[in-house]
């Protein structure tokens, strides 16, 4: 018997608990992008996206989360964020900012929700004020930034990574 089998596709590994982690999000521009955070979402165990926009899920980049993880729509962030808060949840904006945090070094609490902003206009100072933290992800060339769904990806492995069981 081979020392390393491959195995395709095998069966998901199993949660001791739900994830305390939603993921909430401006307007996207792009269906791609939303569509890569639903099946991000769906991957790791988060079950709820909190959208403001009217951006459609294709199912072909979703795959399965797209049975798997609910998306509200609201209107706007702002609202969104302050019953987040009155629930408790940590909200956490992921933007670069004057004080962001870096990603390395954050701590995040099991009752988080991660605030995104959108593709090329980022987080308003309306909601950077309303936020509890905000964390960054360094960047080392350029472009400056990295794609929306490419850093939530990586808060969230983070976040996985604090809270793997």
């Amino acid at each position: 018997m081979p020392k390393f089998e491959h195995i395709r596709h095998k069966p998901p590994f199993q949660l001791s608990q739900p994830r305390g982690m939603i993921l909430v999000s401006a307007p996207l521009r792009s269906n791609v992008n939303l569509s890569r955070m639903v099946r991000l979402a769906g991957c790791v165990g988060i079950d709820q996206i909190i959208h403001c926009g009217t951006g459609k899920v294709d199912r072909e980049i979703a795959r399965d989360a797209a049975d798997t993880v609910t998306i509200q729509s609201p209107r706007s962030l702002p609202p969104v964020i302050d019953r987040l808060k009155s629930e408790g949840y940590q909200c956490v904006g992921l933007e670069q900012t004057t004080n962001s945090q870096s990603l390395y070094e954050f701590t995040f609490q099991y009752r988080t929700a991660l605030i995104i902003g959108a593709e090329r206009e980022g987080l308003s100072q309306e909601i950077l004020d309303k936020l509890d933290a905000v964390i960054e992800i360094p960047v080392y060339g350029l472009p400056a930034s990295y794609n929306v769904v490419t850093a939530t990806t990586m808060a969230v492995y983070e976040y996985c990574k604090q809270f793997h069981r």
